[in-house]
């Protein structure tokens, strides 16, 4: 039970959160529409309230105290969770049911997003939302229903439902495979090639796996998401390895092909995590049942 003789004015908190992400009286002033000196005395009433400085004035900026920075951070927190949970009330609003889903940025973007209009012809009363979370977090402190994860089938305080293993390819454009006669896995050693940032021992597993000698493996730019490391290959920047689903369409248009067919399984695979306060959803059972046919059918149709 939060105590309500200590929260101050939200007026208050609004002028000191502005002030703090923008280290500006005046752009905070701008963006609430109020007088700087209204923000100067919301802020000097606020730390009166607090029993602490905020901010330290220096010439025409607050530079943030100590205090002030964790106020600010905090405060910022439960201000994005007050604006998501009131889009989410305003989506009830209009009837439906709403869904909030975190995902992995590329496999949403280039597996599930694509097969997500036949779920919603199928629940059309369904409102989904997505948002992009690449490690695990807690469920009690995030607003989400769900989550896609992959790493290994383990989420404390969830259950995880298999959905599908990578297999992992190097890929290039067609011109770059032809500038540089890349028709042996020997011809790669030479070749720039591109790193997954929390992957940076997949190229020498690669070359280990079929024994071949390669002097520059761990060499080569690294990118956080495997989205934009294939579209640099796709652009001809140097060879990448990626996990084949992620890649369909750019390999369907030829923009990107396979260089050669050994491809790296990994150990870790694509888990439907499902909190413990979820197990008995009627709608998050609904998408869980139907994504994991769809998992199955898109398992099936590689193997094909």
């Amino acid at each position: 039970m939060f105590k309500r003789e200590l929260l101050p004015p939200t007026a208050l908190l609004m002028a000191f959160e502005s002030a703090a992400r923008h280290g500006s009286v005046s752009r905070a002033a701008q963006e609430l529409h109020l007088t700087q000196s209204a923000i100067s005395r919301q802020v000097g009433q606020l730390e009166t309230r607090l029993g602490c400085a905020l901010f330290h004035r220096v010439r025409q900026r607050v530079v943030l105290t100590d205090a002030g920075r964790v106020y600010a951070a905090e405060l910022r927190q439960h201000f994005e969770a007050l604006s998501a949970a009131t889009q989410r009330v305003m989506t009830l609003g209009g009837g439906g049911e709403v869904l909030n889903l975190a995902v992995l940025p590329t496999f949403g973007t280039e597996w599930l997003i694509p097969r997500m209009p036949r779920f919603a012809d199928a629940h059309p009363e369904v409102t989904v939302n997505f948002s992009t979370r690449s490690e695990p977090f807690d469920f009690e402190r995030e607003p989400f229903d769900a989550a896609i994860h992959f790493g290994e089938d383990f989420w404390p305080g969830a259950s995880c439902d298999f959905l599908l293993r990578e297999d992992v390819v190097p890929v290039c454009s067609p011109a770059l495979r032809d500038r540089h006669g890349l028709r042996r896995e020997s011809d790669l050693d030479g070749v720039r090639l591109l790193h997954q940032s929390t992957r940076p021992e997949q190229w020498s597993e690669w070359f280990a796996l079929g024994e071949v000698a390669a002097q520059q493996a761990m060499r080569g730019p690294r990118f956080e998401q495997f989205s934009m490391m294939a579209q640099a290959a796709a652009s001809g920047l140097g060879v990448a390895l990626v996990p084949r689903l992620l890649v369909s369409e750019l390999l369907d248009s030829g923009r990107l092909v396979v260089l050669f067919d050994r491809a790296l399984a990994s150990s870790k695979a694509y888990y439907f995590v499902m909190p413990e306060s979820r197990a008995r959803d009627k709608l998050v059972l609904a998408f869980r049942r139907w994504l994991l046919e769809e998992a199955a059918a898109g398992a099936a149709g590689a193997v094909a």
